[in-house]
């Protein structure tokens, strides 16, 4: 009872935070200055048609009525025209969203797996030479910009050695049938290595760390020392004995890095010329395109607050010795 109570309260949390969010998006793009609709009036428009496409998209109403239309909208999961694109916001943000998703999970999955295995082995390897170059090397790669990382690796790989192409999905002119042919073609994954070594490189510090600060921590408790008296080879000490045990922040810390990992995916994004979420948040910014924007935002900060949630749930259910008063 007691966990259904505490589930029960995150859950509202959750949505009051959804609330604000939503809230706060409304009032930053309308109350910021310039005209909203710059971007979707043709100059030779008459005052009458301005006014016409004002009404139209209910800018002519007080801020309170949009507000609460707004919200209705919302619910509906209308989230309105974009003005540059003259389609729906929702049609376009669900097309760019895969784009996102799979650029996100595979450099968290190439991110994660490294810093497992890298960390469990400095680990293993403390006061060595091997962990006095590697933890300085793992900070830099931490400290460096990703938008300055990943324009080296265009240089290099790309402009330099001609290895990958400079940006975009597929190559110019060419033509799939339907999106799962176009996720599994050799194009595609050409295009994506760059982008998700990028956000690998970045993104491996915090699993290498992290794994290897538990790592060292539980390799001082008792059942750790009682394997190595029983003769048991390193490799069976530190993986099945150690590695198991130091999992758990590392495990609940990947659902919190799917949220970052997304909102920080703008950078790349616009670095590779990738058509994901975060491009496109730029480009409606750029463009006064506040529907557009405005949606993109939202379904960033959706993902951010899910994934902060599952990783308290995971926790939880992972831990048992975790509690709520």
């Amino acid at each position: 009872m007691k966990a259904i109570t505490a589930i029960g309260s995150r859950l509202l949390q959750t949505l009051f935070v959804l609330w604000a969010v939503v809230t706060i998006l409304f009032l930053m793009f309308r109350l910021m200055p310039g005209n909203p609709m710059a971007a979707y009036i043709d100059p030779n428009f008459t005052p009458e048609q301005q006014d016409a496409l004002m009404a139209r998209f209910g800018l002519d109403r007080p801020l309170w009525e949009q507000y609460f239309i707004y919200l209705g909208n919302l619910l509906q999961g209308d989230l309105g025209e974009s003005f540059f694109y003259r389609t729906p916001v929702t049609e376009r943000i669900l097309a760019l969203l895969p784009n996102t998703l799979i650029l996100t999970f595979s450099s968290l999955i190439v991110a994660y797996a490294f810093g497992i295995l890298a960390g469990s082995y400095l680990a293993w390897k403390r006061g060595s030479r091997v962990e006095q170059v590697a933890v300085p090397v793992v900070l830099t790669t931490r400290a460096m910009p990703e938008f300055w990382l990943g324009m080296i690796l265009l240089a290099v790989f790309s402009f330099t050695l001609g290895w990958f192409p400079a940006g975009g999905t597929r190559p110019p002119g060419a033509e799939y049938d339907g999106y799962w042919a176009l996720y599994t073609s050799r194009d595609f994954l050409v295009h994506l290595t760059l982008p998700v070594l990028t956000l690998a490189i970045y993104s491996q510090g915090l699993p290498l760390l992290l794994m290897r600060s538990n790592m060292l921590d539980v390799m001082k408790e008792d059942f750790v020392t009682m394997a190595r008296i029983k003769g048991l080879s390193p490799f069976t000490v530190v993986i099945r004995h150690a590695a198991r045990n130091a999992l758990l922040p590392v495990t609940t810390s990947f659902a919190i890095a799917v949220g970052y990992q997304i909102q920080g995916n703008v950078v790349v994004e616009t670095v590779f010329s990738w058509p994901g979420l975060g491009r496109e948040l730029v480009r409606a910014v750029s463009a006064s395109d506040y529907p557009l924007a405005q949606g993109a935002f939202l379904m960033i900060a959706v993902v951010v607050i899910l994934m902060n949630l599952i990783a308290d749930l995971l926790y939880a259910l992972l831990d048992p010795r975790v509690t709520r008063e």
